[in-house]
């Protein structure tokens, strides 16, 4: 069976015209055979409404009755509850249920009514409801601002964005107040008040607005989802969204302010900042100019996005029509005029393939033209010295090896002398990078035409064959340091995307070991462990997790790692956001952008351990509290019953001593009381097993371990059994063990007395021990009916009697505390059929080393565990 579908008709007013709408979706629905009922209606006494209302089948509504709240309910009626559990056994096709966000009647199934509609969607029901725009719980602020009136009933935006449908009942502001006017949807003496309050035309005109964003928001996601299903890569310009391009540089504060004025002439326009970063880090931006970047554009109402892409302008227009936007605001190019040779930039070319449905504007700036410098991001990963050696290489080596050749007698030639010199191109390329490599080309190729090329001495050839080869040298000198250049790049970029690989594995693995860990506090350790990782990874100096719970909260600490970390991102040297409450902040040293990437897996990471620590968290209070429920409700039960048998006999007893309209004779008294010292016992047992068990329960039982001699404490627990009900073998040779003696003795107690309670009265309950390797097993053993295999786990649970255990015998928490006290003394118990028929439970306990026993006496302890 299938989820329901959910359908809502969203109204920017009361008394637009939501329930109308519904009802008459419903008379639709019932002219096509659909089985239809309408499950829940507040239709306020309003004559069209009640018109309408004829003809559909209608769910009698529940006992509990309240008020609708609101701006509506101000004026509105009174109107009983739907009764979910009618609903879920008519069971019809579709149901319909007004007003989602109603606050049900104290003592309802559900506190708010859009719970009961989960329920009825759960169940497979398709459910057509209706909401105001005010009832949403995001905008309560915003309506109270506007209207002056805090709704109290609110209904979750994400309830009803999951709604498969959402229709939007609009209606002209003028044309609603005619409508109050009229009488159509308040009484007449209702009338005045609501036009010079809530429903003034400003009220009106913004709520309208409201609700219009509100619903073309939710338009756009499904446009989103759709354009993605189908791939649809055009753009469709159903609403302004501007893509501002940053390169990480000052002039990106001027790009966001133009982008946000441009947004401005029109309602409802978006922006969206973004930063491409090539994927081998080449050409890293100013991590704080990004965040200062960033801020900006979220003060102004945008957002801002980090993509990785070898091809910046391809990126950029990839980001752009994937998030269907319409402009495209870049800056001027800070090249200067003779790096423009290398290629046309990047405003140039996004302008050039952007297309005609994607308007590109280039807007200058004070840092036009003033020079993108050389990427520096090679030599600092190569370090300074293995840098200055390829400089060194490049230029003084071209100035030696001339030196060398000129004073010596060898004439080598002018083809082998263009193979030193290019040998020391290659040289230069491989300790320096392309720079070094470059600079030594052209020198050699000086000094070449310098000393070695006829006429020598001079700038010029003689030989048009040598002009050839010259040139043909800086040529392959060139290729040549770019192809060993580009290859020592590859090889670095692969070393790295191996570490990154080895990193990510290690975070993929932490992502299922902290999926499958047993819940516990491991939880918080594996967030320390994750941080201090970071901090290892990035060598940083402190890492620390921070959060806040809202956008002027001052933020916390979620967890931290390292010296003095950071209070705020704003004071940390690299902040990753994660949402937007939750960051990492890392301090020590500046990071390139080619590390950002690892690092934001790192802080997602980061964020799903927090959030399963406190998922984990919850569900063990959570289940704390379901027990104790439990434990709550069956305790009333107990009391209701099996406390007040033995008090009502008590009372009797006492009643019956204390009449003198009877004389009783001393055989009646010594009966009567002999009943009332038997209610009591009775009443110390099953109050002691409470006691018992509420301590097991908050976890307060702390035995006192010492060896101890069985035969000394088990004769003991066979007090409470009458005589001959119990026969007891337990050998004086078996090996100490290390238990509480009260904790013992209530325990087997316990045990025997329930074994006692279902054994036939002509078979005698066998009580004996065995040693086993370095443990000592006491076996219960009965004759009675015995448990099935399927409930002998169940026996041990509070509150549980077994078959058709009369009323009045317990409370049924003797197995659960003598189980609940075995565990706490490091031993076992578990139930195990008879041969021949009945129940064998076995007590398991750890047996005393030789050593141990043959030592001191142990001191007495309590000789019984009751609550002290």
């Amino acid at each position: 069976m299938g989820r329901g579908r959910l359908r809502i008709y969203l109204g920017a007013a009361p008394g637009v015209g939501k329930t109308y709408a519904m009802l008459a979706e419903a008379h639709r629905r019932v002219g096509r055979g659909t089985d239809c009922v309408v499950a829940c209606v507040s239709h306020h006494d309003r004559p069209r409404t009640l018109a309408v209302l004829e003809g559909l089948e209608r769910v009698p509504p529940g006992s509990g009755t309240s008020g609708v709240s609101g701006a509506s309910g101000a004026f509105g009626a009174f109107g009983a509850e739907m009764d979910v559990d009618a609903v879920l056994a008519r069971r019809p096709a579709v149901a319909l249920v007004d007003d989602l966000a109603h606050t049900n009647a104290p003592g309802s199934r559900n506190a708010k009514r859009w719970r009961d509609v989960e329920e009825l969607l759960a169940a497979g029901i398709e459910v057509v409801s209706t909401v105001n725009i005010q009832h949403l719980e995001s905008l309560g602020d915003v309506v109270e601002s506007i209207t002056g009136v805090r709704e109290p009933d609110t209904v979750p935006d994400e309830v009803v964005r999951r709604a498969d449908q959402i229709e939007l009942v609009d209606m002209d502001p003028q044309a609603l107040r005619r409508r109050l006017a009229h009488g159509n949807v308040y009484r007449p003496d209702e009338v005045d008040a609501a036009l010079s309050n809530y429903f003034r035309p400003g009220n009106l005109t913004a709520l309208r607005e409201l609700a219009l964003l509100w619903t073309a928001d939710r338009v756009d996601e499904y446009l989103q989802q759709y354009r993605g299903e189908h791939g649809i890569r055009t753009t469709w310009q159903a609403r302004e969204r501007i893509v501002v391009g940053l390169t990480g540089g000052p002039e990106g504060r001027t790009l966001i302010r133009r982008a946000a004025r441009i947004a401005a002439r029109g309602s409802g326009s978006e922006i969206l900042a973004v930063y491409v970063a090539r994927s081998d880090g080449l050409t890293s931006a100013s991590p704080n100019e990004l965040a200062v970047q960033r801020t900006l554009v979220e003060d102004l109402g945008g957002s801002f996005h980090h993509v990785i892409g070898d091809d910046v302008p391809q990126a950029l227009l990839e980001f752009a029509r994937g998030v269907n936007a319409t402009q495209v605001v870049l800056g001027s190019s800070r090249r200067k005029a003779w790096q423009y040779v290398l290629g046309p930039g990047v405003g140039a070319t996004v302008a050039r393939d952007s297309g005609p449905d994607l308007d590109v504007h280039i807007v200058t700036h004070e840092e036009v033209a003033r020079g993108r410098g050389l990427p520096v991001a090679r030599g600092r990963r190569l370090g300074r010295s293995r840098v200055l050696w390829g400089w060194l290489t490049g230029v003084a080596g071209p100035a030696l090896l001339t030196l060398l050749l000129t004073h010596t007698d060898a004439d080598l030639g002018l083809a082998n002398d263009m193979l030193l010199y290019l040998s020391l191109t290659v040289a230069s390329a491989l300790l320096g990078g392309l720079a070094p490599s470059l600079a030594s080309a052209a020198f050699g190729s000086l000094l070449l035409n310098w000393f070695f090329a006829p006429p020598l001495y001079r700038f010029t050839v003689a030989d048009p064959k040598n002009v050839v080869a010259l040139a043909v040298f800086f040529g392959v000198a060139v290729a040549v340091a770019s192809v060993v250049d580009l290859a020592a790049r590859r090889t670095h970029q692969a070393a790295r995307l191996r570490a990154e690989s080895e990193v990510l594995s290690f975070l993929a693995g932490s992502v299922l070991r902290v999926g499958v860990s047993a819940p516990g506090p491991g939880a918080e350790t594996a967030l320390d462990a994750l941080l201090e990782r970071v901090r290892e990874t990035f060598s940083m100096e402190s890492v620390a997790l921070l959060e806040r719970a809202g956008d002027t909260e001052p933020w916390t600490s979620a967890g931290r790692i390292g010296p003095c970390p950071v209070g705020r991102p704003e004071d940390a040297d690299v902040d990753v956001p994660v949402g937007d409450h939750l960051a990492l902040a890392l301090s020590g040293r500046v990071l390139p952008a080619e590390d950002r990437r690892v690092l934001g897996a790192f802080a997602a990471q980061a964020a799903v351990v927090l959030d399963r620590q406190r998922l984990v968290d919850q569900a063990d209070q959570a289940r704390k509290l379901a027990e104790g429920n439990k434990i709550r409700t069956a305790l009333l039960a107990a009391v209701s019953h099996d406390l007040r048998t033995p008090l009502a006999a008590i009372k009797a007893a006492v009643s019956s001593l204390r009449s003198d309209d009877v004389e009783w004779s001393e055989e009646d008294q010594a009966e009567l009381l002999a009943g009332i010292e038997a209610g009591a016992d009775r009443l110390d047992h099953l109050v002691g097993n409470l006691l018992d068990m509420s301590r097991l329960q908050t976890g307060t039982v702390t035995p006192l371990l010492r060896p101890t001699d069985l035969d000394e404490v088990v004769p003991m627990a066979l007090g409470g059994v009458p005589d001959g009900s119990a026969e007891l073998d337990v050998p004086e040779t078996l090996p100490m063990v290390e238990v509480d003696r009260g904790l013992l003795e209530r325990a087997v107690a316990n045990v025997v007395e329930n074994a006692v309670k279902y054994s036939p009265g002509a078979a005698p309950v066998l009580v004996s021990a065995s040693a086993l390797a370095e443990r000592v097993e006491v076996r219960v053993v009965d004759r009675g009916p015995g448990v099935p295999d399927e409930a002998k786990e169940r026996i041990f649970e509070p509150f549980q009697r077994f078959g058709d255990a009369p009323r009045g015998v317990g409370v049924g928490l003797g197995l659960a505390v003598a189980r609940g006290f075995a565990e706490a003394m490091g031993g076992t118990l578990t139930a195990e059929d008879t041969p021949g028929g009945g129940l064998t439970m076995v007590l398991t306990l750890r047996a005393v080393p030789a050593r141990s026993a043959s030592g001191p006496p142990a001191p007495p302890s309590l000789e019984k565990a009751g609550p002290r």
